[in-house]
């Protein structure tokens, strides 16, 4: 596999929270170029490199250890500073079609866990994404 770096880990997650509950929505789409597009964390990144990414991703879901393989390249890649906004926008993409499905919910624990974010951290996080993506 290839070496990730810190930015394309950030969107090997939000690609891998998409399709974990094998659908990605356009919504989530959206949210994933709309995160590229804006957050300062990608202000150097090459958004060209998504479509690689998310093919590593892709076929990483096809293998029997794929998720394992797939934390440990973003591990690998992220410094731990980073670990909170990798959960945030993980988050974020999940929410965006206002629904989240248990794969996605187990895909965020398992993501939660290999980070080591706190759990209260994990809750507040949790909410602001609820509270930007909740609809009238």
């Amino acid at each position: 596999m290839p070496e990730l770096s810190p930015e394309d880990a950030l969107v090997a997650v939000m690609v891998a929270v998409s399709v974990s509950d094998e659908a990605i929505r356009t919504a989530e789409l959206v949210k994933i170029e709309q995160i590229v597009n804006h957050l300062p964390v990608f202000a150097s990144y090459d958004a060209d490199r998504m479509r690689q990414v998310a093919n590593i991703v892709f076929d990483l879901f096809e293998e029997e250890d794929g998720l394992d393989a797939l934390f440990g390249m973003v591990t690998d890649a992220l410094p731990e500073r980073i670990y909170e906004t990798a959960y945030a926008i993980a988050c974020d993409v999940a929410a965006a079609d206002g629904a989240l499905a248990q794969t996605e919910l187990r895909f965020l624990e398992e993501l939660r866990h290999v980070l080591n974010i706190d759990r209260l951290h994990a809750a507040a996080i949790e909410r602001g994404a609820r509270a930007r993506h909740v609809t009238l």
